[in-house]
């Protein structure tokens, strides 16, 4: 089942031919639909037209950082007033466990007004920032829509193929994650890192009993990672590169005994894992683009530099690649003069954030997640997870890049200042 977010000023698709298409997939870790519509709610001031396609959004929890783009306030009212209570929980610091339980990030000391994460799942906050876009007159929301190839005439792309129809645009930004049928479709080139993992996610009930703090837990050969939903746990079960094939054909009684290892409170829970399809496979890759864009055409989100899932900041360089290429290409849109040069400046602004932040999950990669897995007697922490330990205030600086990341953004679009804002509402 699809879903797609389609911002219209009434007039039929086929007639619009000045707005700004955002293609967004599904994407298990969620940056790719709210990549899309953050920038489409950026730039909604902006452009006469915002077009969004999206499949529906279906992926575990999702951390939301440091009001990346100044919309928190209003999220956690819309959580506190919401009766199904999205919002499940928040977290000041973050851990992992071997035989010691260690405080990787401390947020409490970052400026920010937040000083800690959201958890929430995918879904809720793509209906969350749909809610947010309603307030925009032009809003319109469209379901089963999926991209499948570009439009190009004269060396630009100028537009988007559905299953039924075509839609022309000024700018199309693909933000349909790391298998991007927009970048396949330009032909975009990028750079492939390898990486040491592979993730296998699935539910478990959880009970009050529970610990409550959001975990990674590392043995020697296994690592957990546990995200707190309220009523259930949330997994990541992390495998070798390339290994799920292995681990199914050892069976689900193997599987769920290797659960039980790592996390012994868990053991009996284990047991509703009663077959393979309650079980979902995360394949991680890390990956960048040489050049994000093309004329008529931006990349951003997994869609120009696919992330680890390490940190779980993915989603924050997304969020920050849709506030910048809206800051930077707001004027030029409202101007109908969209260069390439435009372009270019959105790479150039978020390529070194995506550069710093890819080689740091790199090395975590390498010096605990491989060596983790790699470890078949006991496993202990490298150094500088032991000195995060012995030295409480470094924990301020994972804090930083989890939080804030290594360039934070901000709306600066004229949508931004509640003066500006649609009528009745708050910018």
């Amino acid at each position: 089942m699809g879903a797609g977010f389609i911002l219209t000023k009434g007039a039929s698709l086929t007639e619009l031919t000045r707005k700004t298409v955002y293609d967004a997939r599904k994407d298990l870790r969620g940056a790719r639909n709210l990549a899309a519509l953050l920038a489409a709610m950026a730039e909604l001031e902006n452009a006469e037209w915002c077009t969004v396609t999206a499949r529906h959004p279906d992926g575990p929890t999702l951390p939301l950082s440091m009001d990346p783009a100044g919309r928190v306030q209003r999220l956690l009212s819309w959580n506190a007033a919401s009766p199904d209570g999205a919002l499940v929980a928040f977290s000041s610091n973050a851990r992992a466990s071997t035989d010691m339980d260690v405080v990787i990030a401390d947020l409490t000391h970052l400026p920010t007004r937040c000083g800690f994460i959201a958890m929430m799942p995918q879904w809720d906050f793509l209906d969350f920032l749909a809610r947010e876009a309603r307030r925009y007159p032009g809003f319109e929301l469209s379901m089963n829509a999926e991209v499948t190839s570009l439009v190009e005439r004269d060396g630009r792309i100028c537009g988007v193929k559905l299953k039924n129809q075509e839609i022309l645009a000024d700018l199309v930004i693909g933000a349909d994650g790391r298998h991007s049928t927009v970048r396949a479709q330009a032909r975009l080139q990028g750079e492939e890192f390898g990486v040491p993992m592979d993730v296998l996610w699935f539910r478990l009930s959880r009970k009050a009993s529970d610990p409550e703090a959001t975990m990674g837990r590392f043995t020697a050969g296994r690592i957990v990672i546990l995200l707190n939903r309220g009523d259930y746990w949330q997994c990541g079960y992390v495998i070798s590169k390339g290994a799920a094939e292995e681990v199914r054909r050892a069976g689900l009684p193997a599987f769920r005994a290797g659960i039980g290892k790592v996390l012994p409170f868990l053991a009996e829970r284990a047991a509703e894992l009663v077959d393979w399809e309650r079980i979902k496979l995360l394949t991680v890759r890390v990956d960048r683009l040489r050049q994000w864009y093309r004329p008529g055409l931006l990349c951003i989100g997994d869609a120009a530099h696919a992330m680890s899932p390490v940190a779980g900041v993915g989603i924050n360089l997304a969020i920050q690649d849709a506030v910048a290429a809206a800051n930077i290409l707001a004027t030029p849109l409202k101007d109908n003069r969209v260069s390439v040069d435009d372009l270019r400046k959105v790479q150039k602004r978020r390529e070194w954030p995506v550069r710093v932040t890819q080689q740091l999950q790199l090395m975590i990669q390498k010096r605990l997640i491989a060596r983790a897995l790699q470890s078949d007697a006991s496993f202990a922490p490298p150094l500088f997870i032991r000195m995060l330990e012995m030295f409480p205030a470094l924990r301020r600086i994972p804090a930083r890049l989890i939080g804030l990341g290594i360039r934070p953004e901000h709306v600066k679009t004229i949508a931004a200042s509640p003066e500006h804002a649609p009528q009745g509402t708050q910018g």
